[in-house]
């Protein structure tokens, strides 16, 4: 039974975390207090609830319990001086359920603590890399190793890359406050890139038991729809809008009943959501409307809606999807996407077309433990009936693979291919 109590405070502390730390960094002004605060939160929660039960409203009440922890450090550390004593007075005076939506909603223009503070983290100060690791770490959910994987970097780099961030915003006493209007363009870019990220650890999560997050997709959702209403004339943040909603629309086709993942190909079309189709399509459409150049997640929400308009796998309109990664790899060059192009080059022209490309590949550093470059090369080789190759490619991923859903999935193809070789 602890053990049970212990998982679910485990998965309620992943969906209220980003929440409660950026509430608390938006009260106390400092990171690594508000981050201190929260865990402070996190232990009294596993202390406190196997034996009383999980609270209706945990978030509230773990929000209510940093709080408290706020004013007994102000206290003990005698540091109410004219600052910390309307700070402490503050925090005293908010009613302790205060609903997190209503509290954020009345906060300033943006009307969300947590996008708020994406752009804060997102200062000039700090690199687009550092200001990327800073926002998924403190407000998306992910831990340093998830961070490590959707950047392809070792682990310990981002660590650094995370505490540096900090210690740069300290140095360069950046306030907590939402820049003028007139600067938010200025951080667009890596704030589309948080929610891309973290939408994307959600569809697919790099590591542990669920091969999906579904919440990390939601909050990712959220936020973009509230950026959309924020940046109304920006094409860009309507196409990322359009690739979430089209993207999560498949969410209840990728897994079978077991949790073991269903790819594209074998996907019950049936089981797509058609609101979120539909809103992906509208969202792509305003996009196109305000941009006279489609941008990177534009081009991507296109190759969505090529899945999303086709009834069927073999219906999809593969040369066009080709033409879209063409154009997408001409305006940002990525190891990724010239992978992602040589599956639509299978599809459109044989396998042996996307395995020439998927084996240029193998030279690139940046995939060198990329586990699905060997899953790609194992299906090729599969097609192509060299299977005794995609025995040893399919192996060699399932070693590489973090997630285990999908490293089970991988040993399975690995055991077929055995078998055929045999």
């Amino acid at each position: 039974m602890t053990t049970d109590v212990h998982k679910t405070i485990d998965a309620v502390w992943r969906i209220e975390s980003p929440r409660l730390i950026a509430g608390l960094m938006r009260m106390v002004r400092d990171i690594d207090l508000a981050e201190e605060l929260a865990q402070d939160a996190l232990v009294v929660a596993l202390e406190r609830w196997p034996d009383s039960g999980i609270p209706d409203n945990p978030g509230a009440w773990l929000m209510a319990t940093a709080k408290h922890r706020a004013i007994d450090r102000l206290r003990r550390h005698k540091l109410l001086d004219r600052k910390h004593e309307q700070l402490a007075y503050e925090l005293e005076s908010e009613r302790e359920d205060i609903d997190a939506k209503q509290e954020a909603a009345l906060d300033d223009a943006v009307g969300d603590d947590l996008l708020r503070l994406i752009f804060i983290a997102c200062h000039p100060v700090l690199s687009t890399e550092a200001q990327v690791a800073l926002t998924l770490r403190l407000l998306g959910g992910l831990t340093t190793p998830e961070i490590a994987r959707a950047f392809l970097l070792p682990e310990p780099t981002v660590a650094q890359r995370i505490v540096r961030a900090k210690r740069s915003l300290g140095a360069a006493q950046v306030p907590f406050e939402l820049p003028p209007r007139d600067q938010l363009a200025e951080r667009l870019a890596s704030v589309l890139g948080v929610i891309y990220l973290i939408f994307n650890e959600g569809y697919s999560a790099s590591s542990g038991e669920d091969w999906i997050r579904p919440g990390l997709c939601e909050d990712a959702l959220r936020l973009g729809r509230v950026l959309a209403e924020l940046m109304p004339h920006e094409p860009e943040v309507h196409g990322l809008v359009a690739l979430m909603e089209l993207q999560a629309s498949r969410l209840g086709a990728r897994t079978g009943a077991d949790g073991a993942p269903v790819l594209l190909p074998d996907q019950d079309r049936g089981k797509w959501d058609r609101l979120l189709i539909g809103r992906g399509l509208e969202a792509l459409e305003r996009a196109e409307r305000l941009g006279r150049v489609r941008g990177p997640y534009a081009l991507q929400a296109a190759i969505a809606a090529c899945h999303a308009r086709a009834p069927s796998a073999e219906a999809t309109d593969w040369p066009r999807i080709v033409a879209l990664y063409d154009t997408l790899s001409e305006l940002v060059p990525s190891p990724v996407v010239e992978l992602n192009r040589a599956v639509a080059l299978a599809m459109a022209h044989g396998p042996q077309a996307g395995l020439d490309l998927a084996d240029q590949l193998r030279e690139v550093a940046a995939l060198a433990n990329y586990h699905l470059l060997p899953a790609v090369r194992g299906d090729l080789l599969a097609k192509l009936e060299r299977h005794a190759e995609a025995l040893i490619e399919f192996e060699r991923a399932a070693a590489l693979a973090g997630n285990e859903p999908e490293r089970r999935l991988l040993l399975e193809r690995a055991a077929q291919s055995a078998a055929r070789a045999g």
